[in-house]
């Protein structure tokens, strides 16, 4: 059944009269479902590149204009901020004027307060528990936000904290006058103030109404998503020039490749590497760039884990044949010798060298008390696709190979992407890692956060943030708290620079791969800039 919906589905992208006119751009995403629409998407950073973005906006954004400088935080409803001088904990935005929701409800800081509501106060009436995960773990110290006047907002942290500015990009603004049309709208046999909450943000994600460049007009769940562009943008650089844009889930590369191929789409995220040259035959464009991205194996710290072990954790990374995986990939990899690569201001200067060493590797193991008679029973969680998992199955084989010859025995624990996604935050010891003692989720390291502190700080471990093995060390969190609370940009940098030195050599990640993002696009789509970043601008393009 799920074939022929899928079959039907391409079938109607391609030939629906109703868009003989119309400029249609047709994307094959690598999600099994459309991302969460309600404003906070799910699906991991394929659902903002694709549900956040396009369709609303936020205080920061990552500025997406240029495939060769680095994507950097720049202002979107937010002109300005700055944190106060004598109290570090709050800082004071200022809102662009004149924003209006697709609703015609204006844009505010009523609406930052209530938006910062939905997902941090438990006593509000728009509070959505299922928007939590995705965006609480993103921006852990924000507390609380106040409005000082109908264009100047006052957010509070925790604790002093320099990144808050790039956390605010995953805090998309939906609309409250629209939530709360649809709140009105629920049944007032419906008392319960939790289900009346939950059946208005449903009602909410049919017909959402953010400030972004494009609007909803279409959903089915797991099937399809249109959305058209909204000609009353308020950036007059990015009102979009493609009338609609139509999403579909197609988890599996090869089945990417053939809608790709036989014209039911114009454009597939993550290609099957083995098709990139018929791809190419074809006359297809395939866009590429090194992403803020890592790729790895994020072990477990419990008891009953052999990567507790520094040793057993350092003599993975020695054991594994990058150079033989991005071969296997066709070439579209980086390898990984750490978060951040040498020239990087964040890479400092590990002693522990990431390489490919099985010598040196199986003496560590042996060292660990491991041998070829007494292997290392591991079990890694990982996904068959999703938002840059690349190509998970294939490259978890090739290290599983690898790794056999440094005496780890290792065995694949294989779910859905979202369900990865989601027990990432829940940890090692929650029922949903069955067990594993690595989990496989890609992760974004755009900044600071979400490159380092997430993983590593005692303070982040579940259900705070991602660090999912449990990873506690009083030299780490002192690492941390130093570049968290120097707001000087140079001197922040240095202070990263010396984390990430010790996290090298902690080695709490099997270091695998960096991604390039590749994407195959029709060559019909014009204006394509593939950014140094997970995200792309669709606003921007525009199609023969």
């Amino acid at each position: 059944m799920r074939r022929l919906a899928l079959a039907a589905s391409l079938a109607a992208a391609g030939c629906s009269a109703a868009w003989a006119q119309e400029k249609v751009l047709r994307i094959g995403m690598t999600a099994g479902d459309i991302p969460r629409t309600s404003g906070q998407p799910d699906q991991g950073y394929e659902g903002n590149r694709f549900t956040g973005i396009p369709l609303y906006d936020s205080l920061t954004q990552w500025d997406l204009s240029s495939e060769t400088k680095a994507s950097v935080v720049i202002p979107d409803l937010a002109l300005s901020w700055a944190v106060d001088a004598s109290d570090k904990t709050k800082w004071v935005f200022k809102l662009r004027p004149g924003v209006l929701f697709h609703d015609g409800s204006p844009f505010n800081a009523d609406a930052v307060v209530w938006n910062v509501g939905k997902v941090l106060d438990k006593t509000a009436a728009q509070y959505d528990p299922a928007q939590i995960g995705v965006t609480a773990s993103r921006m852990p110290t924000l507390r609380t936000a106040r409005k000082i006047d109908d264009l100047t907002v006052e957010l509070t942290t925790s604790e002093p904290d320099s990144f808050l500015p790039i956390n605010l990009t995953n805090l998309f603004m939906a609309s409250p006058v629209h939530w709360q049309k649809k709140l009105d709208a629920v049944a007032a046999s419906v008392t319960d103030k939790a289900e009346r909450s939950k059946q208005a943000w449903a009602a909410f994600a049919a017909d959402p109404s953010g400030t972004g460049p494009f609007r909803q007009t279409r959903l089915v769940p797991r099937e399809r998503l249109e959305i058209v562009k909204n000609p009353a943008y308020w950036d007059e650089k990015r009102r979009p020039r493609i009338d609609r844009v139509v999403l579909l889930p197609l988890p599996e590369a090869s089945a990417r490749t053939a809608a790709l191929m036989s014209g039911q789409v114009d454009w597939i995220e993550a290609p099957a590497p083995d098709a990139v040259e018929a791809i190419k035959a074809r006359g297809f464009k395939l866009y590429a760039n090194l992403q803020p991205h890592l790729w790895p194996w994020q072990f477990s710290m419990l008891p009953d884990s052999p990567f507790k072990d520094l040793k057993v954790r350092q003599a993975a990374n020695l054991c594994l044949n990058r150079t033989a995986l991005k071969e296997l990939l066709g070439g579209l990899m980086v390898e990984a010798t750490g978060i951040a690569e040498p020239g990087d201001p964040w890479r400092g200067t590990p002693t522990f060298q990431i390489k490919y060493d099985a010598p040196a590797a199986q003496k560590l193991m042996q060292e660990a008390g491991y041998s070829a008679a007494k292997p290392a029973k591991v079990k890694v969680q990982t996904s068959a696709s999703g938002s840059g998992q690349m190509q998970p199955l294939p490259m978890n084989e090739f290290i599983q190979q690898s790794l056999k010859a440094c005496y780890f025995d290792v065995e694949f624990d294989v779910v859905e992407w979202n369900t990865l996604f989601s027990s990432w935050r829940l940890g090692a010891k929650d029922p949903t890692a069955h067990g594993a003692h690595a989990t496989n989720v890609s992760a974004a390291t755009m900044d600071p956060f979400f490159a380092m502190v997430r993983f590593v700080s005692t303070k982040a471990q579940p259900p705070v943030s991602n660090n999912w093995g449990f990873y506690s060390e009083p030299k780490m969190d002192e690492l941390v708290d130093k570049a968290r609370t120097t707001f000087d940009d140079k001197a922040r940098d240095a202070a990263l620079a010396n984390l990430h030195a010790h996290i090298v050599d902690q080695a709490p990640f099997l270091f695998v791969a960096h991604d390039v993002g590749p994407r195959a696009i029709s060559a019909k789509v014009k204006g394509v800039v593939q950014p140094k970043s997970w995200f792309i601008d669709l606003a921007t393009l525009s199609m023969d």
